[in-house]
């Protein structure tokens, strides 16, 4: 399977390599559905600047425990069809070996009805294109407690200014993977919806299994090659459910961007144990600026990203984030994140974006061997070069 993705991988690049810079390959129209095929292939590296742990020690993944790491992030092919009474999407990550969406979607006007494999209705940063993340590692809270893709069925409406997903699901797709049965539901409204001129919020729920019965919510510092969590709750046992809320909130004033995130999730144990519930937070708040000039657009309760205004030229951004996180709760000292994240974009053309990200990690976890809070707080470079049709 991994070489018949790789061999896909390098036909897929050569045939959007010699044509024109655009965003897909037309291959066929069939009864009505315009079939295309869509890839992203992104190139990471980190240097670690470490303080008391070991951010990337050596690891059965491949990482050596240098301060330094290099690696491909993601090999992505997608297969899309468009047009008519129904859309349909089949994607695979080369490089995880996982499915990506796999689904077909009946349109019923501004209403649609979904089966398959599709991110779930929970977290405006990881609904958005992965391709246009304003920064190399999403938040904290999007990775603590944002479901990503499970095989579910879901009922929505999309409309300018208006819209909302009720959602139904279950494991993810690519066995051994994330599992768990739920409920999930995002309701979104944008008094102001046009290019250049937005203003969005969202609210978001999600209530689903534990898996196994354990729960261990733990997160990365904005780094997604480290081997090593900062925060960390450790198992929580006799774990029944979890419920997240979130809130979220966009605003788009020409090339200025300001988004922001709040998630608070629950553990609710089983009817087995009297160990109380374990409850965690995490929140967000970064701006984005076009140094360029370009701004953004707006579908279906999600910022687009615009091509650059010239194409040699480039659009460059620059940005600037603060995330926290807090995971102590009773008996269970998962720790305190506090991180600030200054990032430099580059998109050039249609086809490529280069990325570089400064990560400065303020950090503090109960130790049970000193009996004390121990502070950790390194600094992080990363580096991402991007190309995608």
């Amino acid at each position: 399977m991994k070489l018949r993705t790789q061999g896909l991988l390098a036909l897929a690049v050569t045939a959007a390599l010699a044509g024109n810079a655009h965003a897909e390959i037309a291959i066929d129209v069939i009864n009505g559905s315009e079939v295309s095929l869509e890839g992203l292939m992104q190139a990471d590296g980190s240097w670690f600047h470490n303080d008391v742990a070991d951010l990337n020690a050596a690891s059965p993944a491949g990482n050596d425990g240098k301060d330094s790491e290099f690696d491909m992030r993601r090999a992505e092919v997608i297969l899309k069809g468009k047009g008519g009474r129904f859309d349909w999407t089949l994607g695979y990550d080369g490089k995880a070996n996982k499915y990506l969406d796999a689904n077909i979607k009946w349109k019923l006007g501004t209403n649609y009805l979904m089966a398959g494999q599709y991110k779930q209705p929970n977290s405006l940063e990881e609904l958005t294109s992965t391709r246009h993340n304003d920064f190399i590692s999403k938040a904290m809270v999007t990775n603590l407690f944002g479901v990503a893709r499970r095989v579910g069925v879901a009922y929505g409406d999309d409309q300018p200014n208006f819209g909302y997903q009720v959602s139904y699901f279950g494991r993810e797709l690519t066995r051994n993977l994330n599992q768990g049965q739920g409920f999930g539901g995002r309701v979104y409204f944008a008094p102001m919806a046009e290019t250049g001129n937005i203003l969005h919020f969202g609210v978001s729920a999600l209530d689903y299994d534990t898996d196994a019965d354990t729960a261990r919510p733990r997160v990365r510092p904005d780094a997604d090659q480290a081997t090593v969590r900062l925060i960390d709750t450790g198992n929580i046992l006799n774990a029944d459910r979890q419920r997240t809320y979130g809130v979220e909130g966009l605003w788009v004033g020409g090339p200025i961007k300001v988004q922001a995130e709040y998630m608070r999730s629950t553990v609710s144990r089983t009817e087995a144990t009297t160990l109380p519930d374990w409850t965690g937070d995490s929140w967000y708040v970064y701006g984005v600026w076009n140094l360029t000039g370009e701004t953004w657009g707006y579908k279906a309760g999600l910022p687009t990203t615009t091509l650059p205004d010239d194409p040699m030229a480039g659009m460059w951004q620059i940005g600037l984030r603060y995330d926290s996180t807090n995971l102590n709760d009773g008996n269970v000292r998962g720790g305190e994140e506090r991180n600030l994240t200054l990032g430099v974009n580059w998109y050039w053309r249609s086809n490529f974006k280069f990325m570089v990200n400064y990560v400065k990690v303020d950090s503090s976890k109960y130790v049970s061997a000193l009996r004390a809070e121990l502070d950790d707080n390194p600094n992080i470079l990363e580096a991402r070069a991007q190309f995608y049709w």
